[in-house]
């Protein structure tokens, strides 16, 4: 418990208590409808033993119904429906988050491919936009030699950090992996995308994870917030948090969703040709 007896400020994991920080999130997307249009909206977190949602809270104007509902992969999405015109729908949240970084073991060792969990070998196959098998050459000539394990990850994301270029508008929605190594420019998705490619060509299992990523004990960032992505890649026993695109470890991550790869975790899927004319992403440390 905190000093004061109570846990406000505080996490708990099982026997383990954590000073915590509290993280306003949330998006506002505007669209123009010619006619109605069904959408699925996933900007709502994924709960977990280190993360606590509060405060949850939708609103659209003009007011429309909402339905909840669980993806093929776990993570919580909403169904509705725009009408024609003008529409906005937001989600506001806090979020109580671990004062501290993800976990780091150096010492974390590959799985042999036989020794892999039966769920994460979805994760070692090629996808919509991560390609293992166009680029499993270069990763096994890049790579291949290094010891496995946690360092030769690194060294991937390492090596993605420093080939790309962060641009925005600099790829597409059909952009993939390959596209993106040959470019050398992406957003974070991109930076994933190509990270998690190589690990796959290892047989390492990585998935893509997308979610809200605030600027907690760094200096300020004039460049509005925008949604993250990095990935996840099983060694030892667990999953570990590593994330190209910033290359370090980070205070703050709240996961939205995971999957194979951006094309399963889309923030907004409409059934249907609106234009988004706004979208605000919110992801700030509250005032102490």
């Amino acid at each position: 418990m905190s000093p004061d007896g109570n846990l406000s400020g505080w996490v708990e994991r099982d026997d383990l208590v954590m000073a915590s920080r509290r993280v306003r999130i949330g998006c506002d997307f505007t669209y123009v409808a010619e006619v109605d249009t069904p959408v699925i909206f996933q900007v709502q977190p994924i709960e977990s033993p280190l993360i606590k949602v509060e405060g949850q809270r939708w609103s659209a104007d003009p007011v429309i119904p909402i339905r909840d509902y669980l993806d093929l992969y776990g993570n919580p999405c909403v169904r509705a429906v725009l009408g024609a015109g003008r529409s906005s729908f937001r989600y506001d949240a806090v979020a109580i988050c671990p004062d501290a970084a993800e976990d780091v073991d150096e010492e974390a060792t590959e799985c042999a491919p036989d020794e892999l969990p039966d769920e994460t070998l979805i994760y070692t196959l090629p996808s919509r936009y991560c390609l293992p098998d166009v680029l499993g050459n270069e990763a096994w000539s890049r790579f291949g030699e290094l010891t496995p394990g946690y360092r030769r990850v690194r060294a991937i994301c390492d090596h993605v950090h420093g080939h790309l270029t962060f641009q925005y508008g600099s790829t597409t929605a059909w952009s993939t992996a390959a596209d993106v190594n040959t470019s050398r420019l992406g957003v974070c998705r991109d930076f994933t995308h190509l990270a998690i490619s190589f690990c796959r060509a290892l047989n390492i299992p990585a998935r893509y994870v997308f979610g809200y990523l605030p600027d907690i004990d760094l200096p300020p960032d004039p460049a509005p917030m925008d949604f993250a992505a990095w990935m996840e890649v099983w060694l030892g026993e667990r999953w570990w948090t590593f994330d190209p695109r910033n290359n370090t470890t980070r205070k703050g991550r709240v996961v939205i969703g995971r999957g194979r790869d951006a094309s399963d975790v889309a923030m907004a899927t409409t059934f249907g040709g609106p234009h988004l004319a706004q979208m605000i992403v919110i992801a700030e440390e509250e005032p102490g």
